[in-house]
């Protein structure tokens, strides 16, 4: 054996000999408090003498209830509630037993009296026990507060104002308190809830409700507040940043529900509002014990399993536990990045990667046959708009040609529910991107006219996604770190946005809930304007936009529409699968056009660059009648198609200018 190694194997077997002398002290410990309960329940029921003898055995039984209960188990400077009912368990189980005893107290000729001892000594026992616990919590916490106060106090207390006091305001305090070099003073709470005005949770007292929050502010100094409301939505966590600004108090948040994955428990991590704690809505509520259910013993392929949506969606699926999981992309650094994820979050997580393009028919179904998969999530596809714009077959290659590569596969490979992503951009589309993902929509909904009976085909739309790569959030945050300017396209610019978690967790209920041969909308709520969420994300940073930071307005880029749509007004519908999405019926192609028209593309991306162009936009149009090619992109290669949005022209480069109040 090597030293190293002779080393780490005596480093390992000291740590066990420590915890097991541990164990052994705290047994010990409970057998004295339990020895000495009973000499004063004797004393107490006014027993002629002590007896040494029923003590020891009286210590022998409590032991070995206790031992049943995992008593010593836990870390006692750590104790909780649960510890504390698992001690009035075995108090409990110990008072039956001495009510036991007083019924054949005369058959076995035992003292009357000894079963009366018996239950003020289960009594005395529970309480020992439980002061010895709290008196190691208090002691462990005292101590180390002390420590880090004693490190720290050069460093300057903060006066805090927690906001919610609730489980999360709780837990919020309690690591404060554990952490002073922190350097947060616990003035008081904010909560709404009329009860708890003048209460004290923790200690600390509820010193108004949010209508209130000046003259709180003023009364006791406040310079620094927590929102500890993780299930608030974005319009209240914003109103009450906005308040706390006004009144020069710095604001962090706590993680929202959106950031949890399966039974993951929420922890008060303590940070810097961002813009998807602004834009948050109320948390999805899913059934995840059905979900599950609807997963259990299931091969899940994702494609794009490395991009922003499909990374996400890969994270929700693998707290579902699948049988087995497949990762499918192209991109082998974002693979290898959301392999160490899964390894990290989910090490028991059976699954495979497969380096593999879509557009790479016979490799792409090899990678069906061999694992034949029962869901399959088709996330991959270009998304940037002027990219497309400037080389569209690469949309026809990747978005149409694609997407009929896997739903084919999924089809002839038996997999039993499929959904494809698509987005709003196929509403009414001006650009290539959208009129791709439309066309992709008809060839899922012409995969389940064909497809066996009892699968399900269908695709989900949704708009812009907080945090994906290219969304404009990113963006914004990368201008912001180098002091601006933040660049917009038009005043007028709107988008409908979502974060990560809360889109991949609807693709997921519309995928395993959903019927076959539909297409499902997620309710995004309101547009945002997109000059508002710039200047929300200055505010944020503690900036004053149009004063500490540049706005300039840029124009829209080839291919981009002022205000996007997730349905045409003859779409809309409602739907079952969840409350959060809505269904759309669209108009559907023909399957001999369909197939006419895809062969006519693949005639065309074969075509020489002048001639491409052209026929690809006439060729897009012809499928998708609503599809108007905007003439700052490839609708200059047909100069007769106008914007019938009318749309302002754009306006390059002009700037924000802050208004002084």
């Amino acid at each position: 054996m090597e030293p190293s190694e002779r080393t780490v194997q005596g480093f390992s077997l000291f740590r066990l000999n420590i915890a097991v002398v541990r164990q052994a002290g705290k047994q010990v410990s409970d057998c004295l408090l339990a020895g000495c309960a009973w000499l004063a329940a004797e004393q107490l029921w006014f027993e002629p003498q002590l007896s040494f003898r029923k003590a020891l055995l009286w210590m022998l039984v409590s032991s070995m209830v206790g031992a049943f209960y995992h008593l010593t188990s836990p870390l006692y400077r750590l104790v909780g509630i649960r510890d504390v009912i698992r001690i009035g368990l075995a108090v409990l189980t110990l008072v039956v037993m001495s009510s036991c005893l007083n019924l054949v107290a005369g058959a076995l000729e035992i003292n009357r009296q000894t079963p009366n001892v018996a239950i003020i000594a289960s009594l005395l026992t529970g309480v020992a026990w439980t002061a010895l616990r709290i008196w190691r919590r208090s002691y462990f916490e005292t101590h180390s507060t002390g420590v880090r106060t004693a490190v720290s106090k050069a460093a300057p207390a903060n006066r805090t104002l927690v906001v919610g006091a609730g489980s999360a305001g709780y837990l919020v305090v309690q690591e404060l308190k554990l952490h002073p070099e922190l350097g947060y003073r616990i003035e008081g709470f904010i909560d709404d809830s009329p009860e708890k005005r003048g209460a004290r949770i923790d200690g600390i007292r509820v010193l108004g409700n949010s209508s209130e929050i000046a003259a709180v502010v003023a009364k006791y100094g406040i310079t620094h507040a927590v929102l500890a409301i993780p299930t608030a939505s974005g319009q209240i966590v914003r109103q009450l940043h906005d308040d706390f600004l006004s009144l020069k108090v710095k604001v962090k948040t706590v993680p929202g529900i959106f950031n949890l994955l399966g039974a993951r428990n929420w922890k008060p991590d303590i940070q810097a509002i961002s813009i998807e704690d602004v834009l948050r809505r109320e948390p999805v509520q899913l059934d995840h014990s059905a979900m599950r259910e609807a997963v259990d013993g299931k091969v899940v392929l994702i494609t794009g399993a490395g991009g922003s949506i499909g990374s996400e969606l890969t994270r929700q699926m693998a707290a579902l536990k699948p049988k087995f999981l497949v990762l499918l992309g192209r991109g082998e650094n974002s693979l290898w990045q959301i392999q160490r994820e899964i390894l990290s979050l989910f090490p028991g997580q059976a699954f495979s990667l497969e380096l593999m393009d879509i557009r790479n028919r016979p490799g792409l179904r090899e990678v069906f046959e061999r694992h034949h998969p029962d869901i399959v999530i088709h996330a991959a596809a270009h998304k940037h708009v002027p990219f497309l714009e400037t080389h569209p077959n690469e949309a026809v290659e990747n978005n149409i040609f694609g997407t009929f590569n896997v739903m084919e596969a999924a089809r002839d490979f038996g997999a039993q529910k499929v959904v494809n992503i698509s987005t709003d951009k196929a509403v009414n589309p001006t650009n290539v991107l959208g009129a791709s993902k439309r066309i992709a929509e008809c060839i899922v909904l012409d995969t389940a006219e064909k497809a066996a009976a009892g699968t399900r085909f269908v695709s989900v739309r949704f708009g812009n996604v907080l945090g994906s790569r290219g969304s404009v959030v990113p963006i914004f945050k990368e201008q912001i770190e180098r002091g601006g300017p933040l660049t917009v396209t038009h005043p007028a610019m709107t988008r409908f946005f979502m974060t990560i978690p809360e889109a991949s967790q609807l693709v997921l209920q519309a995928a395993l809930f959903g019927e076959t041969n539909r297409v499902y909308v997620l309710n995004m709520g309101e547009p945002v304007k997109i000059l508002d969420l710039a200047m929300d994300m200055a505010r944020l940073s503690g900036l004053i936009p149009g004063r500490d930071i540049k706005i300039e307005f840029v124009g829209l880029r080839p291919g981009e529409k002022i205000q996007e749509e997730l349905f045409l007004e003859e779409e809309r519908s409602l739907t079952r699968v969840h409350p959060k999405l809505m269904e759309a019926s669209p108009q559907r192609i023909a399957a001999d056009l369909l197939d006419e028209k895809l062969e006519a593309f693949r005639v065309a991306c074969r075509l020489p660059y002048e001639q491409r162009q052209p026929e690809i936009v006439r060729l897009l149009k012809e499928l998708v009648p609503t599809y108007k090619p905007s003439l700052l992109g490839v609708g200059r290669y047909g100069g007769y198609v106008k914007d019938r949005r009318k749309a302002p022209a754009p306006i390059a480069h002009k700037e924000y200018r802050h208004q002084a109040s």
